[in-house]
């Protein structure tokens, strides 16, 4: 693994890098990889901002960009021209809350799926796949089917939280779980891992499957669509309350990028570099949870994210975290946005739910992946 990627510093002799600097001004490696660097976060930052547009201006409502950028405009307090009520209602009511909570879950769905992937050191860790997001889906189930009931105590105590808190509490105990199981003498086995998540899945899904038929027909119409994942209900309370649990991994899982680097050489290698693995690594697994539990919570299950974004971006951009993390958020948000955008276009008025379309993607990817995975350690 290149010391680069670790984020560490190589000690070169100073007579090699300034004859380097001399006979090829301006084109130094290190100044060269960090403009590239930062020309690929501001290409996705800028993909992200002109999807989002495009998820606020269209759908049964057309609306023109410059309303909707004059809608924002306003928001942010600048003068602007004035928009048409009813398209100022559609933006602000609606399309808005729908897009920022793409965003958020992309991005959350996307970063844990990257720090998995880099904690396992295998590109098939995904949360869906090794049951993390059934694990959480069974959690949240059960606060919508047993919360005026069982759980009670736990939806008056927490309120709104209650749902996302329950859900970040099933994909941290599945998490523990599978990486226990996977994990051996500091190694971590794929097949063990697949296993494991294929086990899991099937008892959450017969946990799930077992409180759809004990719901009333309220319960069951909610568990339905949110079961196969959807946006349709974002409103602002849920915006907020997944704003302020997906930003956490946010923001945090960026710094541990050095650790996760240095995980990808081995928990024994690691330790050698100066990580403190067995603290960072229960640390990074929470983190990943409550993205993946919050997300679960807000849009039911989306599958795949988590898997096609960061491997999409390993071969774009290289396995250096520092990176990855920050541009898999991006890339993660614009993903799930044009899937939504396609869920609410392709059958209109109707709408398909988002996880649909997420599977149909995903799903040869990952049989792709496999394959490739497979003729590599054949």
């Amino acid at each position: 693994m290149n010391t680069r990627v670790l984020g560490l510093r190589a000690n070169r002799p100073a007579t090699h890098a300034a004859s380097h600097a001399a006979s090829h001004p301006g084109t130094h490696p290190v100044l060269q990889r960090r403009q590239l660097e930062r020309l690929s976060l501001a290409a996705l930052l800028a993909l992200m901002l002109s999807v989002a547009l495009l998820s606020i201006a269209i759908g049964p409502v057309a609306i023109p960009l410059a309303e909707v950028l004059h809608t924002l405009g306003a928001l942010a307090g600048l003068p602007v021209a004035e928009v048409a009520p009813q398209h100022e209602a559609v933006i602000l009511s609606i399309r808005l809350p729908r897009t920022l909570l793409g965003l958020l879950v992309g991005a959350g769905l996307a970063v844990a799926g990257a720090a998995m992937q880099g904690l396992f050191r295998n590109p098939l860790a995904d949360p869906g796949l090794i049951g993390v997001s059934a694990g959480a889906a069974l959690a949240a189930v059960s606060v919508i089917v047993l919360g005026g009931q069982g759980l009670a105590f736990l939806t008056q105590a927490l309120g709104p939280f209650s749902l996302p808190i329950a859900a970040f509490a099933g994909g941290l105990v599945t998490t523990l779980l599978v990486y226990r199981l996977a994990s051996r003498d500091g190694r971590t086995s794929v097949t063990t891992l697949l296993l494991a998540g294929i086990a899991i899945n099937a008892l959450a899904g017969a946990g799930t499957g077992l409180l759809t038929y004990l719901a009333d027909d309220q319960q069951l119409r909610t568990l339905t669509f949110w079961s196969m994942g959807s946006l349709g209900g974002a409103t602002w309370p849920e915006v907020g309350s997944a704003a302020l649990l997906i930003a956490v991994p946010l923001l945090a899982l960026p710094l541990l990028a050095r650790t996760l680097n240095a995980l990808l050489l081995g928990e024994a290698e690691a330790g050698h570099l100066g990580i403190a693995v067995q603290r960072m690594q229960p640390l990074i697994v929470a983190l990943a949870a409550l993205a993946v539990g919050a997300a679960v919570a807000v849009s039911g299950i989306i599958g795949f994210v988590g898997l096609v974004v960061p491997h999409l971006l390993r071969l774009a951009l290289g396995p250096d975290h520092r990176l990855l993390l920050p541009g898999a958020a991006l890339l993660g948000g614009s993903l799930l946005l044009l899937a939504d955008l396609l869920a609410r276009t392709l059958v209109t008025p109707a709408e398909l739910p988002i996880g649909i379309l997420t599977a149909l993607l995903g799903g040869p990817f990952f049989l792709a992946l496999l394959l490739r995975w497979q003729r590599r350690t054949a």
